[in-house]
């Protein structure tokens, strides 16, 4: 992956530091975009000599979300062979059942974190980028964006969208390679943020809880490599709303 150019939101931690981490290791040049920088990629592109670029933002705030999209376009070379944006920065709160939601700010915070940040960085993906490159756009979605789960109305919400917007983009870019990908249920930190949750407002807890102490959750590096096996393969994009799990 020497002539590809990554961009990769939320890799900090969890899948997206598991996914910057792979294409530093493939030799890939990497732009990160996160409220905190990761030591642990740092070291890997030091022992790789990889290029990486970590941008500080917090991508729930519109000024925020604005200026990364600015920085990521300036540091978008113009002659590399394959551009890649992953947007996977995202969050599950507010966890809530549908009466409760009362706190417009906390939504409009994950609708920016989730949508808006996407939309924003991938319009400064197109622009930046030329048409007939080898383009390609990752958005990480959700089996809640298709499938209706009691407490998470606004995480619900917030990936149906990024799935439509997938599919507008896709109608408006004939040459992209572009798909939202649900990548499973990941042993990661949100995994632990959903256990934590009031029982009340999630009634399906004890499944997750099920799922971890039984050793169910999948390894965030595994998926990494899964999910970079496909988009990089001539398969990605075929199916616009897609399962890294289709692809075991």
């Amino acid at each position: 992956m020497s002539s590809t150019v990554a961009v990769v939101t939320g890799a900090s931690r969890g899948l997206g530091e598991a996914l910057a981490a792979r294409l530093l290791a493939d030799g890939a040049r990497v732009i990160t975009v996160s409220r905190t920088r990761s030591a642990h990629l740092a070291e890997i592109a030091a022992r790789n000599g990889a290029l990486l670029q970590q941008i500080d933002a917090d991508l729930s705030e519109p000024a925020s979300i604005e200026s990364a999209a600015g920085l990521v376009s300036a540091a978008l070379p113009g002659n590399a062979t394959r551009y890649l944006l992953i947007n996977n920065a995202g969050t599950i709160d507010p966890v809530a059942l549908s009466e409760a939601l009362s706190d417009a700010s906390a939504i409009q915070k994950a609708f920016n974190l989730n949508v808006a940040a996407a939309m924003v960085l991938s319009a400064a993906f197109l622009r930046t980028t030329a048409a007939d490159a080898d383009r390609r756009i990752l958005n990480i979605s959700s089996g809640a964006g298709r499938k209706p789960t009691a407490g998470w109305p606004v995480y619900c919400a917030t990936k149906a969208a990024l799935d439509h917007y997938t599919r507008v983009v896709a109608t408006e870019n004939p040459q992209l390679r572009v798909a939202a990908l649900a990548p499973g249920v990941i042993d990661t930190a949100m995994q632990a943020r959903i256990r934590s949750s009031d029982r009340q407002q999630f009634p399906d807890l004890e499944r997750f809880v099920q799922l971890h102490e039984r050793g169910q959750l999948a390894n965030a590096d595994t998926v990494a490599q899964k999910i970079l096996n496909h988009v990089t393969s001539d398969a990605f994009g075929r199916e616009l709303l897609d399962d890294i799990r289709n692809y075991d």
